[in-house]
């Protein structure tokens, strides 16, 4: 699957598996702590700084944890991954694409609320 094609996969099915109130609050946390991460640690390997790449990892570590943590309390799980390619594709765009469209079109609100009138 290319990139576009990835892509919109996983934003057709994206409010599916982002119902729960415990995982929508990790969510909303997490992923600007793995998007600061990810900068930090391209800064760290452009400056030749260790102190900033390994911040960095341990950011997208602890969110990767954080939001794995999340998915396992959805009603529907995640697809597997069906190999590295798929997996670092798939993190990749939900951090930096489609977790932030979520939150921007309303979705992330509206099933919030949803999930607070369960």
């Amino acid at each position: 699957m290319n990139p576009t094609q990835l892509l919109e996969w996983q934003w057709s099915g994206y409010p599916r598996y982002h119902r729960d109130r415990t995982n929508l609050l990790l969510h909303i946390a997490a992923v600007p702590v793995f998007d600061i991460g990810t900068l930090l640690m391209l800064a760290g390997l452009f400056t030749l700084s260790w102190a900033p790449a390994l911040g960095g990892v341990f950011c997208v570590v602890a969110s990767m944890l954080a939001q794995g943590r999340g998915h396992r309390l959805e009603a529907v799980p995640p697809e597997p991954f069906t190999g590295p390619g798929n997996f670092m594709g798939r993190l990749l765009l939900e951090q930096w694409v489609n977790f932030p469209r979520f939150v921007l079109s309303g979705g992330w609100s509206r099933n919030l609320k949803s999930a607070d009138e369960r």
